[in-house]
């Protein structure tokens, strides 16, 4: 089995997560992204959050969520992607940056609309009441 490791954003304000599409990608996914040789889940999660969202993270406020492992979207049978989450407060407004073409505030009635590992953070987010 093939596993892509990645680190992701949960984001929550008025019961709704922040979520991210690439382009050319016709799924929404958590906000985050690979880790390169050497960075730690903090320094990983700060690069990636400022080059897709345009963001800084607080590097004090991040706290490990839940770590979710599916099969990868649009990825071959097998090929899994573990997303291992964060919360965490950030400085400034979220804006499509880099490779993201939108950013969209999900409510529980969106599930469809992400990818798969996203569909069982949906669930998990549901099931504790953190969103609508």
């Amino acid at each position: 089995m093939e596993l892509i490791d990645k680190l992701g954003l949960v984001y929550i304000r008025d019961k709704k997560i922040l979520m991210a599409r690439s382009k050319n990608k016709d799924v929404f996914y958590i906000p985050g992204g690979k880790r390169e040789s050497g960075e730690s889940d903090q320094q990983a999660l700060s690069r990636e959050i400022k080059e897709e969202l345009g963001v800084e993270l607080v590097p004090e406020t991040l706290q490990h969520l839940e770590t979710f492992v599916a099969q990868a979207h649009g990825k071959a049978e097998g090929v899994k992607v573990q997303a291992i989450c964060y919360t965490g407060e950030f400085k400034g407004e979220p804006k499509p940056s880099g490779e993201i073409e939108e950013i969209a505030w999900l409510a529980y009635a969106d599930r469809s609309r992400v990818g798969n590992v996203a569909q069982i953070l949906f669930d998990w987010l549901k099931e504790r009441n953190l969103i609508d």
